[in-house]
């Protein structure tokens, strides 16, 4: 019996669903895999290094080098809750609140866009998806972070989320910066250090930690601040973060 051909509109429906299930099955694997294993590159990183490539820079390297929580500063962590996520601990991957407020002051200034990532969209967006707006990507990265709060702990994301973190031109990773920048192990970083490694994540090829402009040098004494008022290093110890 001779099959029927299949309509261009039920074909493009298989090869939709099939590639859905394809990086579904990636991005599960990914999260059951990275739970326990070290993070070797970001989707960010290759999407920097390929970017480096096509303009012809061949001198570019993304780099990181793994470490694990106990060889972080507890300062470090303390620093990047009080900059980008204090209610971190709390949450269930997102700040409903946080959200609220950011798309209220973008009606208000469509020309200064706020964001509400939390720490856990953030790592699932470098870890996994790539740099850019856009409602697809966000819609991803809300899966994703569904998929890594309820497989990881917090500990497990903030510790990703230091080791892909973009600090600056080629530089991912806590420790990558902290020897880049302080010439020292992430682990001996002090407060300070942490407040103005946090103050550039914004946006790290703008800002520069080992050029510090006034702006940042005034976000990383007010994140200092924001840290004592977390309570210092024994934030992390109280939170099972470190």
């Amino acid at each position: 019996m001779r099959k029927g051909r299949v309509s261009p509109g039920v074909f493009l429906r298989r090869v939709l669903v099939r590639t859905l299930l394809a990086f579904t099955l990636f991005w599960g694997g990914g999260i059951a895999l990275f739970s326990i294993a070290p993070v070797p590159f970001s989707s960010v990183m290759m999407e920097r290094q390929i970017g480096a490539w096509l303009r012809g820079d061949f001198g570019y390297v993304a780099h990181s080098d793994w470490v694990d929580m106990d060889e972080i500063s507890p300062f470090m962590g303390l620093a990047v809750i009080a900059a980008e996520d204090q209610k971190f601990p709390e949450h269930w991957g997102f700040d409903v609140a946080a959200i609220e407020k950011a798309l209220a002051h973008n009606e208000r200034h469509e020309s200064r866009i706020r964001g509400a990532s939390t720490l856990s969209q953030q790592t699932a967006k470098n870890l996994f998806l790539w740099d850019g707006r856009s409602w697809l990507r966000k819609g991803l990265e809300a899966g994703l972070t569904v998929g890594i709060e309820t497989v990881w702990s917090k500990k497990r994301i903030l510790t990703v989320y230091l080791n892909v973190a973009e600090f600056g031109e080629g530089v991912f990773g806590v420790e990558a910066a902290a020897r880049r920048y302080f010439h020292k192990p992430a682990s001996k970083l002090t407060s300070s250090e942490a407040a103005l490694l946090a103050a550039v994540l914004p946006n790290p090829i703008r800002f520069k930690a080992d050029a510090p402009s006034g702006y940042v040098r005034n976000r990383q004494a007010w994140i200092a601040r924001q840290m004592r008022q977390l309570g210092g290093e024994s934030y992390m110890t109280r939170h099972a973060l470190h």
